[in-house]
């Protein structure tokens, strides 16, 4: 397999909603959006895209907007996380015959594996024949991947890379000790940009992107090239907005910035719910819109 599936700054796409109902309008404008700030690639039906909560059909129709949309220029990366392999493995041959260019697949949540499960897991999804990108999300998943599992995980060759959101720089360390370039890693931190691509990641599965993809992609450009100076100067300009869009879960915060910049409705599916006025009001000035 070609390593790295992809290089740069991977938007991990809202879905937007209207009325209950997919507003695939919106989407579609969005992904023109990335398009034209020149992001590296986009990753549709993720955490951040509310993934849970969607149905089958609307997952197969936000990969064929996706893939019509971007229409080859750059990847797209299309999330088939589930506690239940089989599932994972259903959408991952669906993601291939869709037209996805790789697969992001988060560590199976609540009824969690054994080491041997897991990486049984993940090489059930490989072998459904696109890439996979192994998502380590602890706060989410209670599951918490050492560099020991993920060296067996990646002895198949269809693991394309490792999306990381565990706490700690230490991880970081650990982890390119063992793999060095020889397994991609992005970090799924917008906050550990810097550190994460200074060590040698190929880049980052970014949340703030879907409001400043260019100067997200900025950031990722001036760690990647070694100018630390600009580098810090661009994380601590955008570190409040980045804390701001965590403070509650996401994707909520986003959405809300996201409407506040007119880019879509803030609307959410339960169990997530709207931010408080508190937050709200911090977004938008943050966005300098005032209340």
């Amino acid at each position: 397999m070609e390593r790295p599936l992809f290089r740069g700054v991977c938007t991990a796409l809202v879905t937007p909603f209207s009325d209950g109902e997919l507003d695939l309008e919106t989407f579609r404008f969005l992904i023109d959006l990335q398009l034209g700030a020149g992001t590296d690639a986009l990753c549709v039906a993720g955490t951040t895209g509310e993934a849970a909560t969607l149905t089958d059909l609307e997952w197969e129709r936000l990969l064929a907007a996706a893939v019509e949309g971007v229409g080859g220029k750059i990847p797209v990366i299309v999330g088939v996380g589930s506690n239940a392999t089989s599932r994972a493995v259903a959408l991952a041959r669906r993601a291939k015959a869709g037209g996805a260019d790789g697969v992001l697949a988060v560590t199976p949540y609540y009824n969690r594996g054994t080491s041997d499960g897991i990486v049984a897991h993940y090489h059930a999804i490989a072998d459904a024949g696109l890439p996979v990108i192994v998502y380590n999300v602890p706060g989410r998943t209670g599951v918490d991947l050492s560099v020991e599992l993920y060296r067996r995980i990646a002895a198949h060759p269809g693991i394309a890379g490792v999306k990381e959101a565990g706490e700690g720089y230490e991880r970081l360390l650990d982890y390119f000790a063992a793999f060095g370039d020889g397994l991609p890693l992005y970090t799924g931190c917008d906050a550990a940009i810097l550190p994460a691509v200074s060590l040698g990641a190929a880049g980052a599965v970014s949340v703030v992107s879907n409001l400043i993809p260019r100067e997200t992609r900025e950031l990722y450009l001036a760690a990647s090239r070694g100018d630390l100076i600009e580098a810090r100067r661009l994380t601590a300009l955008r570190l409040p907005l980045i804390r701001a869009l965590f403070a509650e879960t996401n994707p909520a915060p986003l959405k809300r910035a996201m409407e506040l910049c007119g880019l879509c409705r803030g609307e959410l599916r339960l169990p997530l719910s709207p931010v408080g006025r508190d937050l709200s009001d911090r977004l938008a000035s943050l966005l300098g819109m005032g209340r």
